[in-house]
């Protein structure tokens, strides 16, 4: 494993790997074991916030020039390159997130994916022509990069997500200023240095870190950006959303507490594994993570009884470790607020295991909770309405299929939501009746197809423009319209 103590890693602006103006660092910690230090970053400051835009903004136009087959020549040599190294960054995302070693992996490929599916995507993604009158004229759209657009990814899948992000930007002939989350900000690295070294022209991509408070303004309210495109929590995609100006275009993927619902009929060992590798595969650390679970009374009992034993034979410890099933909290703010949270549940439902800090052996340097189950909930109750982003569980009795709508759309997100059932009429109605953005059934409510429209409605996102999928292109063009007569 390489020691990265004393590596200081660089932002990258204007074609150049450069060091922040503040001559400041940030320490890159891993939550398994905070004595490991995974790198130091820059902690830039406005400054170098302008210096990227503006350089992104002077590369547009020559960018915006390239042959669309010359970006995708890019962007395929930075997939195979990920792809060669996919082990080694892996161990080291691992490292500063905590994720088990296993999906480390599998994000990191599923990054090299998500750049061929866009290199492909892109060169087909047209305008159209239209019939009229004039048989002296034509009339057709083409679609136009914006210009410059800001990429703000979070440090739950902190390679993934801005793929699929800085791959329909650039395929579209945008230029792209890339910050990662100050949390996981190494991975974010590594795609960016697999893109520039596979033969970005000097300020298309510029990478830099840093906190959102010093750096967050500029990169959101510069009048050269034409384009913010953020993945993170609610409450900060909604204060950058009121601070944009009415022309910069916005696309904000937020928060969710997106159901489980588990009918009569259901399998209950399906049931059950869809709730654990749903809520709990990542630590309950994903915006798609299945956070409550609306069980039909003649059922619940015997659910509850399995989803506990389950729960308890779940194996904790560094994603590191050969066989682990749950990894630490990302962060010390992740693991308060799910400590906080389990306090709340305590006095509002009946907490069936789990929900206390793990400590001893090789659990005192880390940042580790034990998955809580929740029964007794009431979707009155802060539990069942909050967004808590970790490995709690809460279980709402219902009485049928209605009553489990019902109180799955009393909700402000809508992200992400699954069925648990064998009935044809309940799945076709459950497709109709939801609320959500995403609809699963008989499936886990994380995970979504490269090729697939992601995102969410109410206030899961701005339900604008969607990410992910053919239909991802959109958010990064606009369109011309051209009469043209003979």
């Amino acid at each position: 494993m390489q020691d990265l103590q004393n590596q200081i890693f660089l932002n990258h602006i204007g074609g150049q790997w450069r060091a922040s103006v503040s001559g400041e660092t940030i320490v890159n910690g891993n939550p398994a074991d905070q004595r490991d230090v995974v790198g130091r970053f820059q902690s830039s400051v406005k400054e170098d916030a302008e210096a990227a835009v503006q350089a992104a903004h002077a590369a547009f136009e020559g960018w915006k020039k390239t042959p669309v087959s010359r970006r995708a020549a890019i962007l395929f040599a930075a997939a195979d390159d990920l792809q060669a190294r996919a082990e080694d960054i892996a161990i080291e995302l691992t490292r500063e997130e905590g994720k088990p070693l296993n999906l480390a992996k599998g994000e990191v490929l599923r990054s090299a994916e998500t750049l061929r599916f866009y290199a492909v995507e892109a060169q087909t993604y047209t305008g159209e022509t239209f019939p009229q009158d004039d048989p002296d004229m034509v009339v057709y759209t083409q679609r136009e990069p914006l210009g410059v657009v800001t990429v703000i990814s979070p440090w739950n899948f902190p390679i993934s997500i801005p793929s699929r992000k800085i791959a329909p930007a650039l395929m579209t002939g945008n230029t792209v200023v890339f910050k990662p989350s100050t949390d996981t900000p190494l991975s974010g690295y590594r795609l960016a240095e697999a893109l520039i070294n596979a033969g970005l022209p000097a300020g298309v991509l510029n990478f830099i870190t840093g906190k959102a408070s010093r750096i967050g303004d500029t990169l959101t309210q510069s009048p050269e950006v034409r384009a913010v495109t953020f993945t993170g929590s609610t409450a900060a995609g909604e204060a950058i959303h009121r601070s944009c100006c009415m022309t910069t275009r916005l696309q904000m993927e937020l928060g969710g507490k997106n159901p489980l619902i588990v009918l009569a009929d259901a399998d209950l060992d399906q049931a059950v594994d869809l709730a654990v590798k749903g809520g709990l595969s990542l630590s309950g650390q994903a915006c798609t993570g299945t956070s409550r679970i609306l069980v039909e009374s003649g059922v619940i009992e015997a659910f509850t009884s399995k989803l506990v034993a389950r729960v308890k034979s779940l194996r904790i410890g560094s994603g590191l470790q050969t066989g682990c099933d749950l990894g630490p909290m990302a962060t010390q703010s992740q693991l308060e607020t799910v400590l906080k949270y389990v306090e709340i549940g305590k006095n509002e439902a009946t907490l069936l295991t789990g929900g206390d800090r793990l400590t001893g052996d090789d659990f005192d340097q880390g940042l580790y909770v034990a998955p809580a189950v929740f029964t007794d909930v009431k979707q009155t109750m802060r539990i069942a309405r909050e967004e808590i982003f970790g490995p709690v569980l809460c279980i709402i009795e219902v009485q049928d299929y209605d009553d489990a709508i019902a109180q799955a759309n009393d909700s402000e997100y809508g992200l992400s939501a699954a069925l648990a059932t064998r009935s044809a009429r309940y799945s076709h109605r459950f497709a109709q009746d939801i609320q959500s953005g995403t609809v699963k059934i008989n499936r886990t409510t994380t995970g979504n197809l490269i090729n697939a429209p992601f995102g969410g409605l109410k206030r899961s996102s701005t339900s604008t423009f969607r990410e992910s999928g053919r239909v991802g292109l959109e958010f990064f063009t606009q369109i011309k319209t051209i009469y043209r007569a003979a």
